[in-house]
C-alpha cells in the first residue's frame, strides 16, 4: 500500500520525508527515491534535495517486487510473483496494441521489462484511463483469474463536474452502443443491464470527487452512467467536455489469487491532480 503526506513547512525532501514519516529509516526513504517510488504532486522525485512547497502531495510507492535497484525506470509495479502482475497504467497509454499502436502499449512495455515471457491482459482500461492494470503471467493463470472475474472488486476514483444528486448512490440503467461506437443510456434491443454505485468524497472548485464501485463491467459504463446523471466525469471529451486529462483512475482491485485462492488487494492512489482540481480557482 502506498503512504501519501502532505509537507508542512517548505524545505528539501528528504528531511521533509524523516519529519512526516517517523517510523521510516533514511535509508528506505532514500531507496525509495533511487527506485522512482517517490512522487511529488504526481511527478517522480530522485533527488533527495529536491525543495518542496509547503502543501505538497508526497506519495511513496511500494518497491516493485522482482525488480532490480539499478534497472531502468519503467512502469510502475505494484505486485508481481510467478502468476499475475499488475502495474499503476499512466493516463494516455493503451492497454493492447490496436492497429494503429502497437509497440507504445502497457502489454509490450511490460513484456519487455519483465524480461520477455509470456503475458496477458486479465482485463482491460481506456487509454485515458490511469490506474491498476492487472496481467496474467500464463495462459491458465490468465483463464483462472477470468473465470472468477465476477467476484472481483473494482473502485475507482472520479473527479465530475458539478456535483451528484443524491450524494450517494445507484445508477442502474442499462448501456448500448449505437453505430458511431458512442455507448448510450437506456432501453434497447441491444442493450445490457449495468450498475454503478457512487459516493461523494469532497466537493470543491466547481466539481466533485467520486468513489465508483461497479457492479457489471461495460464498455465506458462509468463515463456514460456519470454523464446520465447530469456529472460528466472533468476532461471527457466523449461524453462531457475536453480537459488536460480524463480524470478517471482505477484506484483499487480485488480478486481471488489463481494459485491458492486468497483475495488479493491492489491499490495505485489517485493522481495528486484529483486533488488538486477541488481547489477553488484552479
Amino acid at each position: 500500500m502506498s503512504d501519501r503526506v502532505v509537507v508542512a513547512a517548505p524545505g528539501p525532501l528528504l528531511p521533509a520525508l524523516v519529519v512526516a514519516l517517523p517510523s521510516w529509516s533514511r535509508n528506505t526513504l532514500r531507496e525509495r527515491l533511487r527506485l522512482g517510488c517517490i512522487e511529488v504532486d504526481g511527478e517522480v522525485a530522485r533527488r533527495h534535495d529536491q525543495p518542496v512547497a509547503a502543501g505538497a502531495v508526497v506519495t511513496i510507492r511500494p518497491a516493485a517486487a522482482g525488480r532490480r535497484p539499478d534497472a531502468p525506470a519503467g512502469l510502475p509495479i505494484l505486485f508481481v510473483d510467478d502468476d499475475l502482475c499488475a502495474i499503476d497504467k499512466p493516463a494516455g497509454l493503451l492497454s493492447v496494441g490496436s492497429d494503429d499502436e502497437r509497440d507504445r502499449t502497457a502489454l509490450a512495455l511490460l513484456r519487455a521489462q519483465l524480461g520477455g515471457g509470456e503475458l496477458w491482459p486479465a482485463h482491460r482500461l481506456d487509454r485515458e484511463t490511469s490506474g491498476v492494470l492487472l496481467f496474467a503471467r500464463t495462459r491458465a493463470a490468465k483463464e483462472a483469474v477470468q473465470a472468477g472475474w465476477p467476484a472481483a472488486a473494482k473502485v475507482y476514483a472520479a473527479v465530475v463536474a458539478g456535483a451528484p444528486r443524491p450524494p450517494e448512490g445507484v445508477v442502474d440503467q442499462p448501456l448500448w452502443e449505437d453505430r458511431n461506437l458512442f455507448v448510450r443510456v437506456g432501453a434497447h434491443a441491444d442493450a445490457k443491464s449495468a450498475v454503478t454505485r457512487y459516493r461523494t468524497l469532497a466537493r470543491g472548485g466547481g466539481c466533485a470527487l467520486l468513489e465508483v464501485r461497479l457492479d457489471t463491467g461495460r464498455k465506458h459504463q462509468i463515463r456514460a452512467h456519470l454523464a446520465w446523471l447530469g456529472c460528466p466525469i472533468v476532461g471527457d471529451a466523449r461524453y462531457g467536455v475536453r480537459g488536460p486529462r480524463l480524470m478517471l483512475h482505477a484506484e483499487e482491485l480485488a480478486f481471488d489469487h489463481p494459485a491458492d485462492g486468497r483475495r488479493v488487494v491492489v491499490r495505485a492512489p489517485a493522481p495528486a491532480a484529483f486533488a488538486l482540481a477541488m481547489r477553488p480557482g484552479r
